[in-house]
Formats: structure tokens, sequence, C-alpha cells
């Protein structure tokens, strides 16, 4: 597996991971009118950045990412797809661990976890927790049960996609299977290559 020896380079690919989350979630969405939600593909990038570089960044990507996408049109989700998406990028990563050997069940089922939680999170918030605060706040007034029954459908597939996507790009990562052993010093001059 390709692992990032710099601390530098690193925090660039989390940086470049949590942007194409936001882009490719703004650009790719299907609404899904019974919670006022979309489905998107941003997934892919989440359940990316758990496998090959942990739980902190599959937080960071999932969280931030995702919540940047929200922010434009959907400002209502924020607070559940920061949750939900970060859990996803987390749980991944916690299950992936350090994945270095040829096989792939590890990585599998960390994928399907984090997939897994992203539609039960999505589920808990659509069915219980925005019905809950929409009694209080107006603005969470947007789904109940009935419509977060209807949204496990496309979020399921939404799931499967960023499971199926992330696990490709994973692989075709490994298929080159070189250490990245750039130093800071390397990464700032320029000279790694």
């Amino acid at each position: 597996m390709t692992r990032i020896k710099s601390k530098f380079a690193e925090t660039a690919v989390i940086v470049a991971l949590t942007a194409l989350t936001a882009i490719t979630t703004i650009l790719v969405r299907v609404p899904i009118p019974a919670t006022n939600g979309y489905f998107n593909i941003g997934d892919v990038f989440i359940i990316l950045a758990g496998l090959w570089l942990g739980p902190r960044a599959g937080f960071i990507v999932g969280a931030f990412g995702s919540a940047i996408a929200d922010a434009v049109g959907f400002p209502v989700y924020i607070p559940a797809t920061f949750i939900v998406k970060g859990f996803e990028g987390w749980i991944t990563g916690i299950i992936a661990g350090n994945s270095r050997s040829g096989s792939l069940v590890r990585p599998i089922i960390a994928a399907l976890a984090g997939g897994l939680s992203m539609v039960a999170g999505y589920y808990l918030f659509e069915a219980f927790i925005y019905p809950m605060l929409g009694s209080k706040i107006p603005m969470f007034n947007i789904t109940d049960p009935g419509a977060a029954f209807i949204a496990l459908l496309p979020n399921a597939i939404q799931g499967m996609s960023g499971i199926v996507g992330g696990l490709a790009l994973w692989k075709a990562m490994t298929a080159s299977s070189q250490d990245l052993e750039i130093s800071d010093d390397q990464f700032l001059s320029g000279k790694h290559g």
C-alpha cells in the first residue's frame, strides 16, 4: 500500500480528498424529494480516505468535505452530514487499520461498515432526530419516519457506490504498492522524484 511519510504531503492529500468529496457531492446531486435530501457520489473519497490514510483522515474528509457541500443549497443537513459522514470515514479507517497485506477481506469489511453506517446514520437523523428537533426548531421539520424509510433505498445505492468506488480507487493505488518515502524537507524543496 502506498503510504505517505511526509506530514506536509499527507495534509495536502487530505485537503485534496476533502475538496474532491465536496466537489463530487455538489456536482452529482440527485434529489430525494421525500426527505429534501439528495443522492451523491462523494462517499467514494470518504471510503478511500479511511482505507488509505486511516480514521483521522477519513473523519476529516467525510465531515468537512460533505458539510461544505451541504452548505451549498442544503444547510439544514450540515449537522447530520458532519456527524454521519465523519463517522463513515472514521469507522472505515478504524476497521481497515494498517491493511498492508494482500488480503482484501479487511478493507472490504471496513468499506462495508462505513457505507452501512452512512445509511443507518441518515435514517436515524431523518426518522427520529430531525422530526424531534423540528417540533422545537421549524427549520428541521423537513422529514419524518415514512420519508426516512423511502430514502433508505437511494441512501443504500449511494453507500454501495461509495464502497465500490472507494475500494476500486484504493485497490488501484495498492497495485503500484510503493511507499512514498519523502521527507518533509524533500517535499517542501520539490526534490522527491
